[in-house]
Parts: C-alpha cells; structure tokens; sequence
C-alpha cells in the first residue's frame, strides 16, 4: 500500500512539472535600452520575475490556456499581453514613458501658473498677495510679471501691446463682466474680488487655449478653494478700513464668506492728495463661496457684491473752476459650478454666471446712468481616451444687455445701448507623443448674432523636452473680439476685431529657480476707429484698424541660493505700433512702455519673525502729442521708477501687524501732459503735467485669526 501511495505521488509531482511552462523574454525602453528592475507577472497569480541587467526575465508557471502578462516599471506605462501562456516565450517588450509624470513635458507657452497642483510654477499663491507693490490685490501682484505693461494712473491688466478690454478674467472657468472697481480720471482701479478666496491662478499673456474667446490678448483665470482646511475667523482694522471673514465646515459642505468696509475720508485728511475731494472714495462689499461634494462631483456658488460712491473735482487746464466727477456704482455677480465624473474616462463641467451693474455718473453737467446685465452658461467634457490622448470639447453662450441714458442742458433723456449675444463651441486635444514630445491642437467656432457673423479661430502649441529641465515651447491662435461697450452703444453696424499670436518659449526650470525666455509677435486686423476724439453719438466708426506687437520677455526666480530670500526678475521688450481709434497714423499707442523692468524680493527673518518685501518697477517713457510740434503721439514722458517696501510682523502664531509704503522714494512719476484747447497770445499750447493722486501710499494694519489649530493667520494674504 505504501509502495502505492509513493508512486500516485511521484506521478502527480511529475505531471505538475510536465504541466509547468517557462515564460521568458527581454524588456526595452523606447532607446532600445534594456530595462533593469521591470516587474513580469501573470495578473491574480504569484507567478513572475524581475529583469537582470540585460533586461532578461524567465519564470515557470503552471498556468495554462489564456493569461494576461503584465509588465510594470516606474515612469513607464504598464505593458499587458493577452493571450496563451504556451506562446509566452523569447517575448520582446517595449516599454513607453509614461507621460503623466513629473518630469514629463508641459504645455506652458504663453502661461504663468500659480497654484499648487501645476507642474510648472512661475508664481505661488501665496506671492499674488505679498508682492509689495501691489497692496493685496492680484492685479497688481501679475504686473510684476514680463509681458504686462505700467500703466500706473489705469491698475488694470495691459498686455503685450493689448489694450486692457483685449483681457478677459475668468471663476472658475466662467466669465467676469465686470472685474474691476469703477474709478475717475488718473486714478488706478483695483480687482473687486479678495485674492485669498483663489488658490489657483493661470495668467496666459497669448496663445491660450480653444476653450477660452472674446479676448484679444491674454486670459487670466481665478480657481476659488475646492475644500477649506478647518473652520476660521479672519479680522482685519486697516488705515483704510475693515474686513471680517469666516469659514465653517461641514462632512460634505462648507462655506467661506467675507465682508469689507472701505473709505478714504480719514487717510485724505492726513495725507492729501492732488484731487479736491468732496466725497472720498467709499466702498462696501461682500463676497461668500458654498462648497458641496457628491459622490461624483463638487459643486460651487460664488457670489459677490460692493457697492461703491466718491465725488470729487479735478483740475483741468481747460476749465479754471476744475471738472465736477460723481459716481455711484452697484455691482453683483453669481457663479455656479458643478464638476462631475461620469466613469473612468469622461468628466464633464457645468457652469453659469450673471452680472448686474449699475453706474450712475455725473461729470461737469452731465448725467449719465448706465445698466449691463450679462450672463454666460458653459458647459465642456472631457474623455481620457489614454495617458497619450485627451479629448475636450464644449459649448457656451454669452448674452450682454447694455443700457444707457443720457441727460444735459440740450439733450433730453438719449437713450441708447445694445444687446451683443454670442453663441460658441470648441474641441481640442492633448496628444503626448512622449515624455519629450506634445501637442495640443484645437479650434473654435463663435457666431455674433448682433453682427450675423460667424468665426472660426484654430488654436496649436507644441513642447518639446530638450534636457530633464529644460524644454522649448511653440504656440500659435488666432482670436476674435468684438468691440467695448463704449463703442458698441453708439453703433452695431461692425464686425468682430482680430489678431494672430505666434509663440516661442524656452523654460529651465530646477531646484527651486525658474528661467523663461519667450519672443512673440501678434498682428492685429478690423480694430475699432472712430472720428471724435471719444465714442460719441455723431462719430463715424469702422473696422479698418490694424497694427502689430512683437516683442520679448524674459523672467527669472530663485528661492534657494540664499536661505530665507525669495526674489524674481523680469524684463520685457515691446515693439507696437497701431492706428486705431482715433488715431491718424500708425503709432505707438500711449499705453505702451517699451521697456519694463520688475525686481520683486522677499525675505523671512526668524529672530524679528518678520518677513520683509521689496518691489521695483522701470518702466520707459509713454507717447503723448505735444501740438507745438508737428507729428502725432510725437514725444516720451519720462521713465517711470517706483521703489516699495512691506513689513509683516507676526506678534503672535494668530496676530499680525503689516505695514507698508508704495513710492517709498517719492520719485515724482509723470502720466502725461493736458494741453489746453487754444493757444495763447504767442501762439504756444500750455500745457499741465498728468500725476500721480499721490505720490506715496502708506497702509497698515492689523490681522487677528481665531481657528481650530489655534496657529493659523493671515499671513497668506498679505
């Protein structure tokens, strides 16, 4: 018997190593470089190998029939082979990069990124509020960036020889109609929104994506906080006035709302300005972001509100008793947002906006009261066909209604406006050849229904990895825009402005420093002319402005050399010329600097537990028309130079006190020149300068947060 059992067991054993199969083969990269350390199993079996040096493997297996062969290495993508394990022998595996990882090639021509999921970060949340020059708001922090140019007496966003209308601003991936306070003459605006709402930002100073229109120049998009960290209390009591913030936090929800008082009354009558203030500049606002998860999605509601008031008298060369300026504005905006997932591949986006404005302003004898109510609906999805290939595709809809009424001592309630509705669609791909190699390719369709006309604008840029750090870029779109409010309320009777965006970018980007270098050029067609010196009612317009831009820009930043000390550099070079608007000639636009400088530092000092902040801007002379002469925009101010300092004293892990000075050195910056309407009795226009309100502003304040770790501040958002 046991003579028996003895051999049912030899001849079991003997068929199960008969039954046994050896698998074997050798594993490559795309170089034809054997892989060494490559992963090689049969998928739900504890059968397999590793690859030698040679990138050789061999296993057995008793396994039969169909298997799934699975080969795995780090930065490569995961090889599978289907098929009859007896057939699984002297296998030649090639394995692709896998295109997904951090060292892999980005598309980043044209684009600065700020925001902590971004491969590529040119820009950090936090330095869009701790830029000295640029008082908190976000705007002023981008103008520190190359491609922007100082416009000092304006504060909006002028970009690559683009007038400030030629940028749009986007929450959340959905239009902003209106996103700056409302000022008077020679005095800079400001962003509405509070910057610490946003933790990502992507300024694309051109060559941005299909799925972005309506903007000649640049795109600057604002991502609000998908998920706050913990409930807060935020007080701040400034020189200027107060703001009080909290956040609360629920298993799937939460909300942040914020509040803000300010008026100058008080800092004018300590430190006056050039303007003969009757009302100082006052304003209310509030701005609140619901955040709900489902199981497949988030959805957001953002909303905001100011309110806003000032009257003042101007001086002006023309007009010895000054020009009498007085606005009241009101300013709503709502955001809804859904981002969801369907299955593994495809995600889709939903979302709307309306604005409501209202401004009612009073110059001279004037009375003119205007309304805008504006909405924008969107919806994109987005199929992962493969790490190689994504697909996106989407559509929206724009509708402005613009109203406006106008009063004088001749004119009689002269009503006018416009309704400029636009309907567009998009498609465009990511296509990765590899970890070096991508393109994204995309077109866009929009249709005017003010002008029946239709437009169709192709979008492609191109990255190329030419080192582990290093890569150079390509970009090229075409863009529509139709014309601003100003000129659309006179008259509908015109076509969308264009321009064409070609790019080139190199990139260098290593521990902790960033350099980019980029040249450019845009031709413009069909911009706006007009026959008055401003839109009126009696003006002739026209689509037969044109003009270029072309130039290059070159960024640098470090934060590693020097322990505690992050600083970065910019310059840019711009060359433009346009005739437009009431121009007579081709001519450099008042608005450009053809040079710009930008050094920003900041540094943290551990014994005082202060962070310090410097910024310097340099900015060349501006165009101005000197009637004495002959010529048209026919002489240079002179350079503008702004030296600012902050100070940031953390008195407690929850108190802050912050101070700082803009124009510390007091240079005396020139705008431009008023010249008066007639000559004198030798024949000579007299002329005023154009200044700055101030010549120096100083702000302090003090920040107080209550929170659950009981070490969180403010200091972000500064």
């Amino acid at each position: 018997m046991k003579k028996l059992t003895i051999i049912i067991i030899i001849a079991l054993i003997g068929s199960q190593i008969l039954a046994q199969s050896t698998l074997n083969g050798r594993v490559f990269n795309s170089k034809k470089e054997p892989i060494v350390g490559a992963n090689i199993y049969l998928e739900g079996t504890y059968d397999g190998g590793t690859t030698n040096e040679k990138g050789e493997f061999a296993f057995k297996t008793t396994e039969t029939g169909t298997q799934t062969l699975v080969v795995s290495y780090m930065s490569y993508e995961t090889f599978t082979m289907i098929g009859d394990v007896a057939y699984m022998k002297d296998l030649l595996v090639t394995l692709k990069e896998d295109v997904n990882t951090l060292d892999a090639v980005v598309l980043s021509a044209g684009t600065f990124s700020a925001g902590d999921n971004s491969k590529v970060n040119a820009l950090k949340p936090l330095d869009v509020v701790t830029t000295a020059s640029a008082l908190g708001d976000f705007v002023g922090a981008l103008q520190t960036l190359p491609g922007t140019t100082t416009v000092a007496e304006d504060g909006r966003l002028f970009v690559r020889g683009g007038d400030a209308e030629e940028t749009q601003i986007f929450i959340d991936g959905i239009r902003v109609f209106t996103p700056y306070t409302p000022t008077t003459n020679n005095a800079p605006t400001r962003g509405r929104y509070s910057p610490f709402l946003f933790d990502g930002i992507t300024f694309s100073t051109g060559g941005y994506s299909a799925e972005y229109g309506q903007a000649l120049s640049s795109v600057l998009l604002l991502n609000t906080i998908d998920e706050p960290d913990q409930e807060k209390t935020d007080i701040g009591i400034m020189s200027v006035g107060a703001t009080l913030g909290n956040t609360q936090k629920w298993d799937k929800s939460s909300i942040s709302v914020n509040a803000s008082y300010i008026n100058l009354a008080p800092y004018n009558a300590i430190f006056p300005n050039r303007n003969n203030w009757i009302k100082p500049f006052e304003t209310a606002s509030g701005e609140t972001v619901f955040r709900k998860r489902t199981n497949a999605g988030l959805f957001k509601l953002y909303g905001a509100f100011d309110a806003t008031n000032f009257e003042l008298t101007q001086e002006d060369i023309n007009n010895p008793e000054g020009v009498y300026f007085k606005l009241n504005n009101n300013n709503f905006y709502l955001n809804g947002s859904y981002n969801g997932v369907l299955n593994d591949t495809w995600t889709f986006f939903g979302g709307i906006s309306y604005t409501y404005a209202k401004n009612n302003l009073n110059v001279i004898e004037s009375d003119i009261n205007g309304t805008e109510n504006s909405l924008h609906t969107k919806l994109k999805f987005k199929n992962r066909i493969s790490n190689r290939f994504k697909l996106y595709f989407g559509a929206e809809y724009f509708v402005t209604d613009f109203a406006e009424k106008y009063n004088d001592e001749t004119i009689i309630d002269a009503t006018y406006g416009f309704n400029n509705n636009i309907a567009a669609a998009y498609a465009e791909a990511d296509i990765f050849i590899s970890k070096s190699l991508a393109f994204k390719s995309g077109i866009r369709g929009e249709y005017s229904e003010l002008f029946k006309e239709f437009m169709i604008a192709p979008r492609v840029s191109l990255a190329y990895k030419i080192s582990d750090k290093s890569q150079l870029s390509l970009a090229y779109g075409n863009f529509h825009q139709n014309p601003p409010s100003n000129v659309l309320k006179f008259d509908q009777d015109l076509k969308a402005q264009n321009t064409s965006h070609y790019i080139f970018n190199y990139q260098h980007n290593a521990d902790g420093k960033i350099f980019r270098a980029e040249a450019y050029y845009k031709k413009y067609r069909d911009l706006i002319k007009y026959s008055d010196d401003f839109p009126d009612f009696n003006s002739d317009f026209s689509n037969d402005g044109y003009g270029f831009a072309k130039g290059i820009d070159f960024f640098w930043r470090d934060s590693k050399s020097i322990k505690n000390f992050d600083y970065w550099l910019s310059y840019s070079f711009l060359d433009t010329k346009r005739d437009y608007k009431n121009y007579d000639m081709e001519a450099q636009p008042n608005f450009v600097n053809t040079h710009n400088v930008s050094v920003v530092g900041k540094y943290w000092i551990d014994k005082w537990r202060s962070q310090m902040g410097l910024s310097y801007g340099f900015a060349s002379g501006r165009t101005y028309t000197n009637p004495n002469k002959p010529g048209f925009l026919n002489e240079k101010t002179k350079a503008f130079n702004s030296f600012s300092l902050n100070w940031a004293y953390l008195i407690s892990p929850q108190k802050i006190l912050y101070a700082s000075v803009n124009n510390v050195l007091g240079f005396r910056n020139v705008n431009g020149y008023q010249y008066s309407d007639t000559p004198d009795i030798n024949g000579v226009f007299n002329r005023r300068v154009l200044q700055p309100a101030v010549d120096q502003f100083f702000f302090v304040g003090f920040f107080w947060t209550i929170s659950e770790d009981k070490k969180s501040n403010q200091l972000d958002n500064l």
